[in-house]
């Protein structure tokens, strides 16, 4: 697995050996199996770009050239929070897996129906800012039209998020299948399989 331990090299923010020779030995353990399983979690990065890099080729889409092991951009919270760590980080990392995700975002359909559906059932978005600050109640009756942005000029931010969410779903769908029957070496499991001694599940 030369590519994630060029990976991990050039992403590493671990400190020198020397700075761990006279850390307790619990310490030690627990830096061990963090290391493992961050080696676990680069293998998963490393793996998406490969199979997404497939995935674009079978498609027809330009296949961006291979990526640099140091070409790890900065990865939002917001993204980690919404997509977990590793795939924020591998669409962080690999320009084929940003360009798979666009071309998936951009094949959902959102139907008018479900854009209008999520207009009225969030009245509270869509305050106008001397609404929000004469503090209406977007779900008392006495709000009226005048207290709430148009739907005409609510629609297309509201179809682009829906897009963009249904296009992450697609993402993840990808890559549960695609993913499927995939053989790890020991000691690069995926970092939430219970079977290897270091997992640990947070939600």
């Amino acid at each position: 697995m030369e590519r994630v331990d060029a990976f991990l090299s050039a992403t590493s923010h671990n400190a020198p050996a020397d700075g761990r020779r006279h850390i307790p030995a619990l310490t030690k353990d627990r830096l061990a199996r963090a290391d493992r399983q961050r080696r676990r979690w680069a293998t998963q990065v490393v793996l998406i770009d490969e199979l997404a890099r497939r995935t674009c080729a079978e498609r027809g889409l330009p296949v961006p050239p291979d990526v640099s092991p140091a070409a790890m951009l900065t990865v939002p919270e917001a993204d980690v929070a919404d997509l977990g760590s590793i795939v924020a980080a591998a669409l962080a990392h690999s320009p084929a897996a940003r360009l798979l995700l666009t071309t998936l975002e951009n094949e959902q359909h959102i139907p008018e129906e479900a854009v209008r559906d999520y207009y009225d059932r969030n009245r509270d978005r869509y305050l106008t800012p001397q609404a929000l600050r004469r503090g209406v109640d977007p779900y008392s009756p006495s709000a009226g039209p005048a207290d709430f942005l148009p739907y005409e000029r609510a629609r297309e931010g509201i179809e682009r998020n829906l897009r963009q969410a249904a296009g992450r779903w697609a993402f993840f769908g990808w890559l549960d299948q695609v993913r499927t029957g995939v053989e790890y070496a020991p000691g690069h499991e995926h970092p939430g399989d219970p079977t290897h001694q270091d997992h640990e599940h947070r939600h």
